[in-house]
């Protein structure tokens, strides 16, 4: 088994990247430090959101997985969505990523 970063650690680490070259990373809200779940918003100049979340590949690695609904017509969808993962686990990290390739990003960093 392969050891996995704290979530706090992790999610600090990938808002320091992506501030590092630019962009703009926003904690949506706080989850568990060790072993929470990380739900990333991945947004491009603030339009095609898209989630993402860091998880366990096919092949049992980590990796960073597709999550949430296919199309996401407004802000209010979005925002609609992590509220109700948040609801159902407080422990989850809900991550905003306004850059490109914000998927790259994470993916690097939470794998």
């Amino acid at each position: 088994m392969t050891a996995r970063l704290a979530s706090g650690t992790a999610v600090s680490a990938l808002v320091r990247r992506v501030h590092a070259e630019g962009g703009s990373a926003m904690i949506l809200a706080r989850g568990d430090v060790i072993a929470g779940g990380i739900l990333i918003l991945a947004l491009e100049r603030g339009v095609n959101p898209r989630f993402f979340e860091r998880g366990i590949g096919p092949d049992g690695a980590p990796a960073l997985l597709p999550s949430g609904p296919a199309e996401l017509p407004d802000d209010a969808a979005a925002t609609s969505y992590w509220g109700r993962r948040r609801a159902s686990d407080p422990d989850l990290w809900v991550v905003e990523l306004d850059i490109a390739e914000a998927e790259r990003f994470a993916a690097e960093t939470l794998s």
